[in-house]
């Protein structure tokens, strides 16, 4: 059975508990199903249970230490009260990761929010960047509470901040008696109604995340770029990888953006090779992307590729 699980991220005084407080008064939100509510964290504000809209269906447990984080101790917990849905305020001071890795079989992240203090998030974003980009990676909206009109001119600040790790989350600017989304357009610094679409050096990691977050747009283009080639015994016949190392938040952060290719002459590419490849999209299913669909660069040309400086690109 899926159990849909909602992340509630930020750190301390970020506002997480208010929002979660408020869902769970909304009816419907907390409408009777049995709900799992898991605290990694003792911040000042408390829940008030006497407000949510359905009291006897809400099983609200405390996660003291990472530690206690587990497979056993979650499957324990929903095993406890039969929940059907988990809701998860989780520790700023914790990589998310810990907590993904603790999820029992059949546990599905449904939604994740991440909230921040603005008057403090620049400060906090300068001293533990790690862990700021660690809230942003895969988070559906953050908001910025606090947010004042002395801050509007910092707007930017803020929005490059989150679009250098993530391009798809929404940000909302909260200033206690009404909300702003952010309208600032991130232009694509490649023109995707070319004949063949250039992807410049330092586009790569913008390119990627573009195209693995709207990927339908791209089926039937052709692109041009640079990129390191992944080969191994592995892949399905005439596949391989090619892509480039993409810094996500910090230097201790890095992921290999690759995407899977077809080609006749793979036999011919050397592991680790620096190519220029020409290649046509399809979005189709591929062992790659666990047999789920995704891009697939049917390749057109190869030329030989120099290895780009900086060699690690960027979202932004």
């Amino acid at each position: 059975m899926e159990i849909p699980v909602f992340l509630f991220t930020g750190f301390l005084d970020s506002g997480k508990t208010t929002f979660i407080q408020s869902t769970l008064e909304d009816k419907r939100f907390n409408n009777g199903t049995s709900t799992l509510v898991l605290l990694c964290e003792d911040g000042e504000e408390e829940y008030d249970e006497e407000k949510f809209a359905s009291k006897n269906c809400i099983h609200i447990e405390e996660i003291e230490s990472l530690e206690d984080l587990s497979e056993e101790k979650l499957a324990a917990l929903q095993k406890k009260h039969k929940a059907k849905r988990v809701v998860v305020e989780c520790n700023g001071m914790w990589q998310l990761d810990s907590f993904l890795e603790a999820m029992p079989e059949g546990w599905l992240i449904y939604q994740e929010m991440s909230f921040a203090d603005a008057t403090t998030y620049l400060t906090y974003n300068a001293n533990m960047r790690n862990l700021v980009g660690d809230k942003l990676k895969n988070c559906d909206m953050i908001v910025f509470n606090r947010f004042t009109e002395a801050l509007n001119e910092k707007k930017e600040d803020f929005h490059k901040i989150v679009r250098s790790v993530s391009r798809r989350a929404n940000i909302v600017f909260d200033y206690g008696d009404h909300a702003e989304p952010d309208d600032i357009v991130d232009p694509l610094p490649f023109d995707i109604e070319a004949d063949v679409i250039e992807i410049g050096d330092n586009d790569y990691g913008i390119w990627y995340a573009d195209l693995t977050e709207d990927r339908d747009k791209y089926a039937g283009k052709t692109v041009k770029f640079t990129g390191i080639v992944a080969t191994n015994g592995k892949m399905p016949p005439n596949s391989f990888i090619i892509g480039r190392h993409i810094m996500t938040c910090c230097a201790d952060d890095v992921m290999f953006g690759g995407l899977a290719c077809k080609w006749t002459g793979v036999n011919a590419l050397t592991h680790l090779a620096w190519i220029k490849a020409t290649a046509k999209i399809t979005i189709e299913k591929h062992k790659l992307y666990g047999n789920e669909a995704g891009p697939v660069l049917n390749i057109l040309k190869v030329e030989k590729g120099e290895k780009p400086d900086p060699e690690v690109v960027t979202f932004i």
